[in-house]
C-alpha cells in the first residue's frame, strides 16, 4: 500500500461490482467520527473531523492489509454544546447524532459483507454517548464494534494543566496533519487557567458538569491546555505514530488476528 491515503482501501473508491470481491465478513470499516466547533482562534472548526479522518488513514497505511481495514467517509458533526457559545460550532442531539450513527451503519451492513467497525472518535464530548452507543450498535445490528480515540491513545506527558481542547496536543497534531490550516499568528497570549477548575468541572469521575470552554476560569479563548504556541510539527508527528501503534491491540481483540507485528 502507497502513501497515508490508504490508496484502494476507501471504500468510496471501489466500483459498486468491485465491493463484494474486496469486503468480506472479516473487514474491518473504519467510520471517522468529528465535530464542527470552535477551536480557538488558531485552528478550524474541522479540527476535529480532520485529526479522525487522517488518523485513519494513518492507520490503514500502517495495519490495513493485516487486519482488512477499509475508511468510509468522516461524519463531521457530533455532540458539542460545550463550544455553542462560539460561532460555527454545530452540536447534534443525543437523538439525533445516535440515530445518525444507526442508520449509517444499518446502511454500511446491508451494503456490504463486512461485520467489524470501528468508529474513531475525534472529539472529546462524542465520548460519553459512543461508551453506551457501541453496545446498542453491536446487538442491533449483528457487528463487532469499538470505538477507539486517537487523542487519548497519543496519550504524551503535558505540563500542569490537563488537555482537553484546542491546546499543545491538537495542536501539534494539527500543525503535523494540515499544518495549512492553523494559524498560530492569530493566538493571543495565553495566560494560565485553572488547573484544579478545569479538574473539577471537566475531569473529575466522580462529578459530571456542564462546562463551557467560553468559561474563562477553565478556558483562555477557548482553548483548554497547555500553551499551543510551544506546539510543533515533530510533535505531532510523535503523537500520531504512537497512536498508530496504540491501536493495534484493539484491532487485535475485535477481529481476532494477531498483527504480523505483534
Amino acid at each position: 500500500m502507497t502513501g497515508p491515503g490508504g490508496g484502494h482501501r476507501q471504500l468510496d473508491r471501489l466500483t459498486a461490482a468491485d465491493l463484494p470481491t474486496h469486503v468480506q465478513a472479516a473487514s474491518v470499516l473504519c467510520l471517522p467520527v468529528g465535530s464542527t466547533e470552535q477551536h480557538g482562534s488558531h485552528l478550524p472548526l474541522a479540527t476535529d473531523t480532520v485529526i479522525a479522518e487522517t488518523f485513519t488513514r494513518h492507520l490503514i497505511a500502517a495495519h490495513g492489509e493485516a487486519f482488512d481495514l477499509w475508511q468510509l467517509p468522516a461524519v463531521p458533526y457530533g455532540i458539542a454544546p460545550e463550544h455553542t457559545w462560539a460561532p460555527g460550532t454545530l452540536s447534534l442531539t443525543i437523538t439525533e447524532f445516535t440515530s445518525l450513527l444507526h442508520t449509517l451503519t444499518a446502511q454500511y451492513v446491508r451494503a456490504t459483507n463486512a461485520r467489524h467497525l470501528v468508529l474513531v472518535n475525534g472529539h472529546g464530548g462524542n465520548r460519553g454517548v459512543l461508551t453506551a452507543l457501541v453496545y446498542e450498535l453491536g446487538h442491533a445490528h449483528d457487528i463487532s464494534v469499538c470505538v477507539l480515540h486517537p487523542l487519548a491513545l497519543a496519550h504524551f506527558p503535558a505540563d500542569d494543566r490537563p488537555e482537553i481542547h484546542a491546546g499543545l496536543h491538537e495542536t501539534a497534531l494539527m500543525l503535523h496533519l494540515a499544518p495549512d490550516t492553523v494559524s498560530l499568528d492569530q493566538l493571543a497570549d495565553h495566560p494560565p487557567q485553572d488547573a484544579d477548575e478545569i479538574r473539577r468541572q471537566v475531569t473529575d469521575r466522580g462529578a459530571s458538569w456542564p462546562w463551557s470552554s467560553g468559561d474563562p476560569r477553565i478556558a483562555a479563548a477557548g482553548v483548554i491546555g497547555n500553551d499551543p504556541h510551544t506546539a510543533t510539527p515533530a510533535l505531532g508527528a510523535h503523537l500520531l505514530e504512537g497512536a498508530v501503534a496504540a491501536a493495534v491491540p484493539a484491532l487485535e481483540a475485535l477481529t481476532g488476528r494477531k498483527s504480523p507485528c505483534s
